[in-house]
């Protein structure tokens, strides 16, 4: 169809945690409008109000269907320490839109989101529960950063990143403060 838009959903997953990379996920899809209904995503919700098994079952569909394009983009720990999560996450969301296959004509993003200036886009406030393909963008991120800090685990078992995936719970701390930072840690984030 010649008036088809590109849509593209991004989302984030892991801005607040003492370990590991932030992500930045991407759903991209032919929409007639922005606000067209994806028949495929009815039922999707946010990633963090799914099981990880539900968040894999639904990755699994997105990527395996041909209308959609999915993306993901990994900003290290280092990059976090060195620039701050903020610019972190915008580079992150700036290199994302660059692995589609062609421009988005829309690029809608959750929250606290925005894409560089030559992007037509709407921040949504809380888009990840109200926009389907910025929950699917969710999944994506979500997902992602999981199956690194599951390797990381593998890597570094002492910290026990499989329990918490690098987020700061009371074990995590305790860890930290009983085999000190390794090298995934966000330096930054980690006032012991």
């Amino acid at each position: 169809m010649e008036n088809e838009l590109f849509v593209v959903g991004i989302d984030e997953a892991g801005r607040g945690p003492l370990a590991g990379p932030v992500c930045v996920g991407a759903a991209g899809v032919k929409l007639k409008n922005k606000d067209e209904k994806i028949k495929i995503l009815e039922g999707i919700k946010d990633s963090k109000k799914l099981s990880a098994k539900k968040r894999e079952e639904w990755f699994k569909i997105l990527n395996e269907q041909p209308e959609f394009e999915t993306h993901h983009v990994f900003v290290s720990n280092e990059m976090i320490d060195k620039f701050g999560i903020r610019k972190a996450v915008l580079f992150g969301v700036e290199k994302v839109l660059e692995k589609f296959s062609r421009e988005p004509d829309m690029v809608l993003l959750d929250g606290l989101l925005f894409a560089p200036e030559k992007y037509k886009q709407e921040t949504i406030e809380k888009g990840d529960e109200k926009v389907p393909l910025i929950s699917a963008a969710s999944i994506i991120a979500k997902v992602s950063r999981d199956s690194v800090m599951l390797a990381m685990h593998k890597k570094y078992p002492q910290y026990n990143f499989a329990k918490h995936k690098g987020y700061g719970t009371k074990e995590h701390f305790e860890l930290i403060v009983a085999h000190g930072l390794s090298p995934i840690h966000r330096k930054t984030f980690c006032h012991i």
